[in-house]
């Protein structure tokens, strides 16, 4: 029902439209409309109410709300079931939650903002309400759980492409889990998974994107940056989001129909990574080379004095080694 009155106010935005016209429409009380737009505002939609004329829808929101996402959602299985919440700890521990009792694969979960958002290596993430795409998507591969480190990168290229597509800001992909501009922090990917020995159950990608942050806190000032900073203007989440889930579902699906390697030479082609001198950053040790590529598997070669050296995303990070 309260979509329903959206989409007359929609309809009609701009213009009034009685209660009266809304209720005879649907054939439901006035007193119905007049609490679910109240709701509606609650939300986020600039309704104006006249005692006379009726209601106006000023402008939509850009709250990632279901409806809205839905309106202008071009994927066929990514986002066909949508949980949203206003401020959640996790978006990944409520989609590891609902996969594993059994949600559809497609399923996401999107927050205004995350209590405790985090990263990879236990990280924590800024997620403040309603400035940045605080998602988590549910995948249920039919491929291995050897294979689940390279749903990051698969992650990445589809991400990539939305940023660059929606924003035109030439953001490129750290190894092996970051979107980066100008060297700054833009977006960050957590994948995890269930799997038995040789299946998986589930996995879970999360995304944490900077949309339209002003300024962040002192400790990470220097080093994130948001989509509103690199392109000079506020960006859409609801259209981003959208794309993000399209491109992502079209990587996806490929990757399904032929393996990994399409993808992952189309994470070579948007890498920022590769071809720069690096500093691989363990917990016992840590050394400097040339990042020259990645294998099949996904794990970054460095090239050293020594030869090349194999680096796997969940032992280490890296950081590029400025030249003197």
């Amino acid at each position: 029902m309260r979509n329903a009155i959206l989409e007359i106010l929609k309809q009609n935005t701009g213009q009034y439209i009685s209660g009266e016209e809304i209720s005879q429409a649907l054939q439901v009380s006035r007193t119905a409309v007049w609490k679910h737009i109240r709701t509606l505002k609650q939300s986020g939609y600039d309704i104006e109410a006249h005692s006379r004329l009726g209601y106006t829808l000023r402008q939509t929101t850009d709250r990632l709300l279901p409806a809205e996402i839905k309106a202008h959602l071009t994927s066929e299985v990514l986002g066909q079931e949508i949980y949203y919440f206003g401020e959640v700890d996790s978006t990944n521990n409520e989609a590891k939650k609902l996969a594993a009792n059994g949600c559809p694969e497609g399923t996401i979960v999107v927050a205004e903002a995350q209590a405790t958002g985090r990263g990879r290596l236990s990280r924590g993430w800024f997620s403040p309400f309603g400035k940045g795409i605080w998602l988590s998507v549910v995948l249920r591969p039919p491929f291995g759980p050897m294979d689940a480190a390279k749903c990051t990168l698969m992650a990445a290229v589809g991400v990539n492409r939305a940023i660059n597509k929606v924003t035109g800001t030439g953001c490129g992909i750290k190894w092996p889990n970051d979107i980066l501009w100008n060297g700054r922090k833009i977006v960050g990917i957590l994948t995890e998974m269930s799997a038995e020995m040789d299946a998986i159950n589930y996995v879970v990608i999360g995304m944490g994107i900077n949309v339209n942050i002003d300024e962040f806190p002192d400790d990470i000032a220097a080093t994130a940056a948001s989509l509103s900073i690199a392109s000079g203007h506020q960006i859409s989440r609801i259209k981003l989001l959208t794309a993000i889930l399209s491109e992502l579902e079209s990587v996806y699906m490929l990757v399904k129909k032929t393996g990994f390697a399409p993808a992952l030479a189309a994470w070579r082609e948007e890498s920022i990574t590769l071809g720069q001198t690096v500093k691989v950053c363990g917990f016992e040790s840590s050394f400097n080379g040339v990042a020259v590529d990645i294998d099949a598997d996904g794990a970054l070669l460095v090239e050293t004095p020594q030869g090349i050296e194999r680096v796997l995303a969940g032992d280490v990070s890296i950081r590029p080694v400025m030249p003197e």
